[in-house]
């Protein structure tokens, strides 16, 4: 378990923070330690709000500390608006941000058609890796102005073992069968790459540290099985989540990582979290030149968005 840090003076971004998720707990904790907590969702924004504050209010801590706002990581004027809104709202004060939103598809029926966005990628690969790189991109200015005048900014990306099943060649020319596992661990192996070169990049200079973080198998709304249709399908599903409920873990305990990484002083950047503590992620993480190449290639890609932008404003 984390242990408590006065975190008053800090500004932190939760990503994916819905009801029953690890993100919603790791705001909540961080809230009621002081900090000002922005969250986000692609839907239910009041709910969500209403929520936090309400379970704020429950034990005593300031709902005021918490605001949500709407973002969807695969839509582009998404990820620009929230990141306008925020400078705008918060005076370009950010010292942690914390990339928990993200998604697994087809959990039961892996080997279906790849699903697609709108934008042409694959869901897992757009939302979890590319929409983080993006919305992170964004925010840098910020977070290393952050880091240089308070001596402390962070990035914790939230991973997963599941990292471990692919290798850095599929992220560049996959070309084996569709398998969502594999396809979401795929996103959650470039997560890890992201945060080692951020590191690398950015920790010396700016002080600005990263964490990549496996939160454990939690029972959140990503691991709510809802893949079975009719009467029947919705008593499998009810079965299948009563199962899941024995073996995975709550969400608070699922977020005592991400909380741990957004508040302990100093935190060792770079790294791989689980349990609150440094643990190996696999080899194929280890690859720098893969890290870098992945960085260029996803930079490259945020510039066509800027420029199109640009063009379009034009």
């Amino acid at each position: 378990m984390a242990e408590e840090v006065d975190m008053s003076s800090r500004n932190v971004i939760v990503t994916g923070a819905a009801p029953h998720s690890i993100g919603y707990e790791t705001a909540k904790i961080l809230a009621s330690w002081g900090a000002t907590v922005v969250v986000t969702s692609t839907h239910n924004i009041e709910l969500m709000e209403s929520s936090l504050k309400r379970d704020l209010r429950i034990i005593g801590a300031d709902e005021k500390k918490i605001t949500a706002h709407t973002l969807d990581l695969c839509d582009v004027g998404s990820v620009n608006n929230f990141t306008t809104w925020y400078q705008k709202n918060y005076n370009d004060q950010l010292h942690v941000l914390i990339n928990n939103a993200g998604i697994h598809k087809n959990i039961l029926n892996p080997r279906k058609k790849p699903p697609m966005t709108k934008d042409g990628f694959e869901i897992h690969w757009r939302t979890n890796f590319l929409g983080t790189f993006h919305l992170t991109s964004l925010l840098l200015p910020i977070l290393k102005q952050n880091g240089l005048e308070n001596g402390d900014a962070r990035i914790i990306n939230v991973t997963s073992h599941l990292h471990d099943r692919v290798k850095n060649k599929s992220m560049f020319n996959d070309d084996r069968g569709y398998h969502s596992w594999d396809a979401y661990g795929l996103s959650k192996l470039a997560l890890i790459h992201f945060t080692f070169e951020i590191q690398r990049r950015f920790a010396k200079k700016y002080n600005l540290q990263s964490a990549a973080v496996h939160p454990g198998s939690v029972m959140t709304n990503l691991t709510q099985i809802k893949e079975f249709e009719g009467k029947i399908g919705y008593l499998l599903n009810q079965i299948c989540s009563s199962l899941a409920s024995f073996v995975l873990l709550r969400p608070i305990f699922g977020a005592q990582t991400s909380v741990m990484c957004a508040s302990k002083y100093p935190l060792q950047g770079g790294n791989y979290y689980a349990r609150c503590e440094i643990v190996e992620s696999s080899d194929e993480t280890k690859d720098q030149k893969v890290s870098k190449l992945l960085w260029d290639n996803s930079d490259a890609w945020v510039k066509t968005l800027v420029k199109n932008s640009r063009d379009g404003h034009e």
